[in-house]
This record gives structure tokens, sequence and C-alpha cells, in this order.
């Protein structure tokens, strides 16, 4: 039993044992930057990217139903990348698109109105709003640009050149056979450099910047399934090689996934593949290796290292390649709903008729604003649960099992008895778990002062069975359990923009109070976040200055 074990059970326990170093305090003014920062690198600007008439949630959450239609009219295909397309779903997952400035509960609030501290708007959500994913593009020979590594700049929205030369074929050696996604020789390569989080979180960092990477992922799922491409992320591969290839220290920072990109010029030949040029060769014993030539430049004086972070990206990199046969994951599949338990019908789900572009920029955290006068409606509450069911499974090598169980407290939604529910998501019915209105017992289990949960609509929590999950594939399946969670907390916050709910998700509560209350003693099950939905207080005070 590895390591992940152990830290997955501090993680549950916090509320009541607290994690080392319990004495910490950020130094905020020797904090990192939000982005990485490569001096003397030269770049190019992305191309504006047009949204598509059609291209609706309903598609991106959903694509089995809209691929099925396509099909039995005979227009059904997958589409394929080019450089308009890459520029869109970056600007709308990752991209600054805002500047957000309102009147909330958020402990922040003091700090927004000065420049250098002011809240950018991005389509992807994040863990303290710190956004430590990197994105760095492999671009082969087939790309628009001279084949190389480049670093998207999120601030500048450009892509900045790192290293030039194809070393497309070393990401597809990484890769290793049995790797999701189409022959290609675009990939996008996605790392989580620690300190741009741990800086605030210290020995928690770990569990959330692993949902940053789900809700990144997510994004871009949503978004290519809704103009009919595809999204394939890879969570196993030889992270190593990788993180020489970007040039960082792999205890500093974690490799997480690698998309392949089906590219518009076409399949990559067996010529390509071996007409690999590569640039910035060094010798390392007996093996030629490849590193880009611009590095990250750290702003903070003081970097420190937490044990347990230091030891969860050891433990969850140690076998990196060791990918999951099919059916690995299938013993550690969310149980189905109780059937002995009452169910409780549910409305078809309100369409989500919004662009997924729309969605993602009015996507916000709620802070306090949640007003209980105004209930949420019971087709309201029917797509957010659908929503979320449909971001539990992120594709790629992790098979199509899915590993997030979705429970309700619903304190304001008409046509719906408050208590505490199980959700069915094949009958797409609620179970009854508990009766009673759930208020008290959600606002006395959360720790900070900044969202009034009595308040909300429903507090929808998902629970995965990380044991199970980390027996059935060894510690790197702590990064697939909370990557999962990210993705369904990023589907519920775009599908509550779609239907003009407030929304706002939480890491902050009572594990074991949740488990007690739900009656998960026996299953396994770890709630892992608690997702508010609700309508929000009339004519807020708001400010939105939108840049994208």
């Amino acid at each position: 039993m590895g390591y992940a074990h152990e830290y997955a059970a501090a993680i549950m326990h916090r509320g009541r044992v607290p994690m080392d170093p319990v004495d910490y305090v950020p130094n905020w003014q020797d904090g990192p930057r939000k982005a990485k920062f490569h001096p003397g690198a030269d770049g190019f600007p992305l191309p504006d990217a047009p949204y598509p008439a059609g291209a609706t949630l309903d598609r991106g959450l959903f694509p089995e139903a809209a691929e099925a239609a396509e099909e039995a009219e005979g227009a059904a295909g997958q589409g394929a990348f080019d450089l308009v397309s890459l520029s869109g779903m970056l600007r709308d997952s990752y991209g600054l698109t805002g500047r957000r400035l309102g009147v909330q509960a958020n402990t922040d609030l003091n700090a927004l109105p000065f420049y250098p501290l002011a809240n950018w708007s991005r389509g992807s959500a994040s863990g303290g709003g710190l956004y430590p994913v990197s994105i760095h593009w492999v671009s082969g020979p087939s790309g628009p640009v001279p084949p190389g590594v480049h670093y998207y700049s999120t601030r500048h929205h450009a892509m900045q050149r790192l290293l030039t030369g194809d070393v497309s074929g070393r990401v597809r050696d990484a890769l290793g056979e049995g790797a999701p996604g189409p022959e290609t020789d675009q990939y996008l390569v996605l790392g989580i450099k620690y300190w741009q989080n741990s800086f605030k979180y210290n020995s928690f960092s770990f569990h959330a910047v692993s949902m940053d990477l789900g809700a990144c992922v997510q994004t871009w799922r949503m978004w290519a399934a809704a103009r009919g491409l595809a999204v394939e992320p890879a969570l196993w591969f030889d992270e190593e090689r990788l993180a020489e290839l970007l040039g960082v220290d792999p205890r500093e920072e974690g490799i997480f996934a690698v998309v392949p990109l089906k590219w518009a010029d076409g399949e990559v030949s067996s010529e390509r593949k071996s007409a690999e040029a590569p640039v910035s060769v060094r010798r390392k014993g007996a093996e030629t290796t490849v590193s880009v030539r611009r590095k990250d430049v750290e702003r903070s004086r003081t970097v420190l290292a937490f044990d347990a972070l230091l030891r969860m990206q050891a433990a969850t990199s140690a076998d990196a390649t060791a990918r999951p046969a099919p059916g690995a994951l299938a013993p550690a599949a969310a149980h189905p709903a109780d059937p002995a338990l009452t169910e409780v019908a549910l409305p078809p789900a309100r369409p989500l008729a919004a662009d997924v572009r729309s969605a993602l920029r009015a996507r916000r955290s709620s802070f306090g604003r949640f007003d209980a006068r105004k209930p949420v409606t019971a087709d309201q509450l029917a797509v957010c649960l659908a929503a979320a069911a449909a971001g539990s499974r992120i594709g790629g090598d992790t098979g199509d099992a899915r590993l997030a169980k979705l429970y309700a407290f619903v304190g304001h939604v008409e046509g719906i008895e408050p208590g505490s529910y199980a959700y069915d998501p094949e009958a797409r019915s609620l179970r009854r778990v508990k009766e009673g209105r759930p208020g008290e017992f959600l606002q006395k289990n959360y720790f900070l002062a900044n969202y009034n949960l009595e308040q909300a609509g429903a507090v929808l929590v998902p629970t995965v069975r990380t044991t199970a999950v980390l027996d059935a594939v060894g510690d790197r399946g702590y990064r697939l359990v909370n990557a999962t969670i990210g993705a369904v907390a990023q589907s519920v916050y775009t599908a509550a923009a779609a239907v003009d709910l407030g929304c706002g998700v939480a890491l902050g509560f009572d594990n074991i109070s949740y488990i007690e209350e739900l009656g998960l003693e026996g299953t396994g099950e770890a709630p892992l976040l608690i997702m508010m939905i609700g309508n929000e207080r009339p004519a807020p005070a708001d400010f939105r200055y939108e840049i994208a």
C-alpha cells in the first residue's frame, strides 16, 4: 500500500486532525506569479477564433446524443483542430477574458480594486484562483508554425517558443503503446507547477491542483465536443522523459496529462515519424536527450518544500508508464443507486441551448450571494445533476468506468422536499437518503465564512471510492480521482451558468461528517467536494470589464 493511501486518509480527516504544517502562514509579498516567466523567449499571438453557431453546451456535455442524431442523418464525423480552433479552446479555458469586481463574501474582497491584485475571469475554475496548470504545445511538421515546444502565455494569449525543432516523436514515445487519441504530431502537455499553489495551501496543495487539472481538461472536452472535435487525455506516460523535455525539476512540477490533437493536415506518415530533427541536444550517459532552451524564472525569493507534497509527487510519478489495462478500474466504479431507497422523480433536464463559450464566460463563483427567497426549479437541478454525471468520465486512458457518485442536499428546490438524496444517473431521478432541511448541518460543517450554504437551493456532493481506485491502479490513481472531481465541478459550474444559476465550489468542509450524515461508512466512498447552486440576490453591486 503506497503513500497515496496515507495522504488520502489525512485529507479525509483534516477537518478534525489538521495537516502539517499546522502554523503555516503564506508570505503574500513573496508569492509566485500566476504564470511562468521565460525571459528572452520570442513568440506569436494566437488568432481570433469566432465561435460557430450550433456549438451548444448540450452538445458539449452530452455528445453521444448529438452524435446519434448525426449518424441517423448521415452527418457524423470527427473534426480536426487547426490553429484557430486551438486558439479558441485555450482562450475559453485558461486565457484571461475579463476583470471581475463584485461585492461578495470572499476574503480577498478588499484587495480586488487594486490592479496588481485584480481578479481576472477565466473559463476554467481553479482552487483559490491560482491556476497552476502550465500548458505546452509540442508541434510537429504538420502544424502551421515551425516545429517546436511552445508555452501558452495566458496573460498575452500567445505562444512563447521554448525550443525549435521537431520533438513530437519524443512525446509519442513517452506515451507508449495503447495511448489514447489519434496518430498525430501535435500534443498539448499539461504540467502543474506546485509552488504556484503550495505557497498558499502547503501540504494540501496536491489535493487541490489535481482537481485543477480535471477542470481544465473537462473544459476542453466540452468545448471540443460541441464543435465535433475530440479531447482524449492520457494520464499514464513516461513522466520523467517529458519533464526533461520541458526543462522542469520533477520534484517541483508534475506532468499530469498529454492530449494528442487530431490535426487538420491529416495523419502522420511513418516517414514523418522518422524525420524528427531535435534541437538543443545533449548527452546523458549513452542516451541523447533534448530539453527546452528557455526555462521558467521564479519570482519568489524563498521557495518552500512540503514533505507531503514531495512524497505525493514521488509516489504518483513512480509507475507513470504502467497504463491500466482495459477494465482495470471496473472494481472501483461508483456503486449504483440503492433501489431500496424511495425514488423521487425529476422532470426532464432544462435544455442547455447556450453555446459553450457564452456559458464559460458567464461562469463565476457566487461567494455568499445565494438567496433562498427564489427557489431553484426542479429542471434546473436536474440539468446540474446530469452535467455532473457527464463529467464523471474524463475519457482517454482511464476507460469508461464512472468513478463518481452524486448526492444532493436539497434545501430550496420547487417540488422537491428538503432532505438528502442520492442521484441515479441512469433513471435521472433521486433516491431519498434522509428527510429534513439540511441547512444547519451544511453551515455547521463548513470551515469558512465566504458561503451561506443554508441559502443555496441545493448542495451537490461527488464521492469517489478513492481506496478502491488506488488498489486498482496504484498511487497514480490519486491524480485520476481528483481529476474526475475537478471535471465534475467544471461541468456543474458551466451548466449552472447556462441556466442562470449561481454556483460555488468548496473544499473547506468536514469530510467525515458528510460520510456520517449520508451513511457511507461501509461503502468506501469519500466526499471530496461540495458544489452549491442557487439563485443570487437581485441587483448586486458588480463590475465586469470584458477583454475577450
